[in-house]
């Protein structure tokens, strides 16, 4: 459902392109919030946080990351990408361990694999159950995201 975004971003034209990245975003947005909401809960699932849930995308995409990088890619404090971590440690869900100097790298757990594995299903037969059978549509819709996805969370200095 499109918004009349004109003023809101100053397009000269009522739909144009920028309108229409403008919706994209709000549904992104929005699709993403209640995907959320529908995520099973209980003793299989590990609750996690919205900062955690962000830490966790960036270190099952880039196992071995240091936190300094983490932080870099989800756009968030590093203070907060530490409390996170602890926090995320706590649960089982990474293991950090020393590099060569003073660094760190943070792995995904056995336990945060899991974890992962119960909330793909729920949200593919979630999906599934609205979407049916449109699978080359999901795809596109996929490509699209994730090519999204990794130019926003692109290192400053111009790396993936």
């Amino acid at each position: 459902m499109p918004r009349d975004t004109e003023d809101a971003i100053g397009s000269d034209d009522a739909g144009g392109p920028l309108a229409d990245l403008a919706d994209l975003a709000d549904l992104i947005l929005n699709v993403g919030r209640l995907v959320r909401a529908r995520t099973p809960e209980g003793p299989q699932v590990v609750t996690l946080t919205e900062t955690e849930r962000q830490v966790m995308r960036v270190v099952d995409l880039y196992p071995g990351a240091a936190p300094s990088e983490i932080a870099r890619r989800t756009r968030l404090q590093r203070t907060n990408v530490s409390t996170a971590l602890r926090s995320l440690e706590g649960k089982g869900m990474v293991s950090r361990a020393a590099t060569e100097g003073r660094g760190v790298a943070v792995r995904p757990t056995e336990r945060a694999a899991a974890n992962l594995r119960v909330l793909r299903a729920a949200w593919a037969q979630e999906l599934a159950a609205i979407l049916g059978d449109d699978l080359d549509t999901v795809r596109q819709c996929t490509q699209l995201l994730s090519h999204l996805e990794q130019r926003l969370t692109a290192d400053e200095h111009g790396g993936p």
